[in-house]
């Protein structure tokens, strides 16, 4: 599969991602039938051109964390993004996957 290819299956699969909802990078490459794909979906979100108002934001880590600060604007600003949207957190600042889990 190109490169490509996989970009724009990802992004048409995290457009449908509701508010209040978070996917993880794992989670997004196995649905799409590469369950070894994690870090290429987190590259397809990082070069995701603007335009295609694509909720990045709602993709996160398998262990709950924020993107890095060079990342959407950073942690804060993702975070930010998310509690709008609804989304839970736990005390220690991870995203409660338990009850966000799309």
């Amino acid at each position: 599969m190109r490169e490509s290819q996989f970009f724009d299956d990802v992004y048409q699969l995290v457009a449908q991602i509701p508010a209040g909802k978070v996917a993880t990078y794992g989670q997004i490459a196995a649905m799409l039938g590469k369950p070894f794909a994690a870090r290429q979906v987190g590259e397809a979100m990082r070069k995701t051109p603007e335009f295609l108002n694509i909720p990045t934001h709602r993709v996160i880590s398998g262990s709950g964390r924020l993107a890095p600060a060079s990342a959407f604007g950073g942690a804060a600003r993702q975070r930010e993004r998310l509690e709008r949207e609804g989304v839970l957190f736990t005390a220690a600042g991870l995203v409660d996957l338990n009850r966000c889990r799309w």
